[in-house]
C-alpha cells in the first residue's frame, strides 16, 4: 500500500498549480496524470487553446516560482481592451493606465503554462507522478483508497479532483451538477492580421454571439474565440478558407485589416456546469471539475487558480494544526467561499450573454446608452476592471 497525504487527480494547469502551491509543505503528494506532456518544440505553430491570465493569476504563478520561466516563452501582455456591438454605437474601452497597472493581463498558450508547471512539479521532492488512470475509489472515515492497475493500491487523507469538466472523481462521489447548454459552439483558430494588434484585446458582440481577437506574441497574429449557434459554427467549418476569411472580417468589422486564418479551425460545445458540492468527506473538486463558464470574459482558468490558491492555504493551516485534511466540516469555509465566487462569475457571464442577445432596436439603443455612460464613468469602469482582473479584494 502506497500512502500519501493528498492525491491530485489531473495534471493540467489547475492540478499542477495546487501541487506546486504545496511544495513548501511537509505533505506527501501524488499527481495522477495518464497523459504525460511531451517537451515543447522550439519551432512550432501557435496552439489553438490560449488563456487570458489576469494580474491576480500572474501574481499567484509568480509565487509558485513559475512566472519567470513562462515569461521566457511566447507570452503577450495586453494593455488595452476594446469592446463594441456590431451595427451600434455601443462601445467601451479599457486601458491599464486607468487601473494603474502595467497591463490588463497576458495571453498565454495553455500548453506553455502546463509545461512550466510540469517541470517545476516533477522536481519536487514531495511529489510522486502516477501515469495511469485510477480504476476504483473507496472512501472511509479516516482515509480514501484508490486502485491502479500497475501502481497498485493507494491511500490518502484527501483526494482532489482537478480532472476537468467530465470529472471522474465528481461522478464517483455522486455529486449532482447544475447544468445548462449555451446552445453555442466556440470556434478557435490562429489568425494573421494585416494591421498589428498593438497589444489590444478586442471583442465584438453580434446577434450570433461574441467574437474575440486575443493578441499573440507575433504582432500580426491573434487567437480567436468565436461563440456561435451550432449550425452557424458547422457552416463556417465547412466553408473554404477564402469564404471563412471573408465571414470573419465582416463579423469583426475589419478592425485589423485583412484577416487570414493560418491554422486549423476547431470547435467545442459551450456548457455551464456548477457542482452542488465542491467538497465532501475525503474529496475536493477544483477548476473545471467544479465549474465551467462561458468563455466570453476568459475567466475560466483564473477561477481555477483562485480555487487552488485558497485550497492550498486551507490545507496548510489544517496540516499545521494536525487536523484531518479530508474532513468535510473543516473544508466547508473554503467550499462556501469558492462556490460563492464561482456563482458570481457564472451569473455575470449569463447577464452579459443575455444583455447582448437579440437585435431589437430598442434593446440595442439601451445597450448603446448604457455602455456609453459606463465608458464615461471612470469609478464604475474601474470597479468592473478590478473585478475582471481578479483584484477586487486587493488594495
Amino acid at each position: 500500500m502506497n500512502t500519501f497525504d493528498i492525491v491530485i487527480l489531473g495534471g493540467g494547469m489547475v492540478g499542477l498549480a495546487l501541487a506546486r502551491a504545496l511544495a513548501d509543505s511537509p505533505l506527501s503528494l501524488a499527481v495522477v496524470e495518464p497523459s504525460i506532456p511531451k517537451p515543447l518544440a522550439n519551432e512550432r505553430d501557435f496552439s489553438l487553446r490560449v488563456s487570458a491570465i489576469s494580474p491576480a493569476s500572474a501574481q499567484f504563478l509568480d509565487e509558485l516560482g513559475v512566472w519567470s520561466a513562462l515569461m521566457e516563452q511566447r507570452v503577450q501582455p495586453y494593455k488595452k481592451m476594446h469592446v463594441w456591438e456590431k451595427d451600434s454605437f455601443a462601445k467601451i474601452d479599457f486601458d491599464c493606465q486607468q487601473a494603474m497597472l502595467s497591463n490588463l493581463g497576458h495571453i498565454i498558450e495553455n500548453e506553455i503554462i502546463r509545461d512550466g508547471l510540469w517541470q517545476q512539479v516533477c522536481g519536487q521532492a514531495n511529489v510522486t507522478i502516477i501515469d495511469e488512470r485510477c480504476q476504483q475509489l473507496e472512501r472511509g472515515q479516516r482515509e480514501a483508497w484508490l486502485q491502479f492497475e500497475r501502481f497498485g493500491m493507494v491511500s490518502a487523507q484527501l483526494v482532489v479532483g482537478a480532472d476537468g469538466a467530465h470529472s471522474w472523481l465528481r461522478q464517483q462521489c455522486d455529486v449532482p451538477v447544475t447544468f445548462w447548454d449555451y446552445q453555442h459552439h466556440a470556434l478557435v483558430a490562429s489568425i494573421h492580421t494585416e494591421l498589428p494588434h498593438q497589444e489590444c484585446a478586442r471583442q465584438v458582440f453580434s446577434a450570433d454571439g461574441p467574437l474575440a481577437f486575443l493578441p499573440l506574441s507575433d504582432p500580426h497574429q491573434c487567437s480567436i474565440v468565436w461563440s456561435l449557434p451550432q449550425a452557424r459554427a458547422q457552416a463556417l467549418q465547412q466553408m473554404s478558407l477564402e469564404q471563412f476569411n471573408h465571414e470573419l472580417m465582416v463579423a469583426f468589422d475589419q478592425k485589423l485589416g485583412i484577416s487570414t486564418r493560418v491554422s486549423e479551425l476547431q470547435a467545442f460545445p459551450l456548457r455551464m456546469r456548477y457542482a452542488r458540492q465542491f467538497a465532501g468527506d475525503r474529496f475536493v473538486l477544483v477548476g473545471d471539475a467544479a465549474h465551467t463558464i462561458h468563455p466570453l470574459a476568459g475567466q475560466g482558468v483564473n477561477l481555477g487558480f483562485a480555487d487552488v490558491q485558497a485550497l492550498a492555504m486551507t490545507i496548510k493551516t489544517l496540516a499545521a494544526k494536525g487536523d484531518d485534511l479530508g474532513k468535510h466540516r473543516l473544508l466547508r469555509a473554503w467550499e462556501r467561499e469558492r462556490k460563492a465566487d464561482a456563482m458570481v462569475m457564472i451569473a455575470a457571464m449569463e447577464f452579459f450573454k443575455q444583455l447582448f442577445a437579440g437585435a431589437h432596436p430598442a434593446k440595442k439603443l439601451l445597450r448603446g446608452m448604457g455602455m456609453s455612460i459606463s465608458d464615461r464613468l471612470s469609478p464604475l469602469k474601474l470597479q468592473w476592471m478590478r473585478r475582471a482582473l481578479g483584484l477586487a479584494n486587493h488594495s
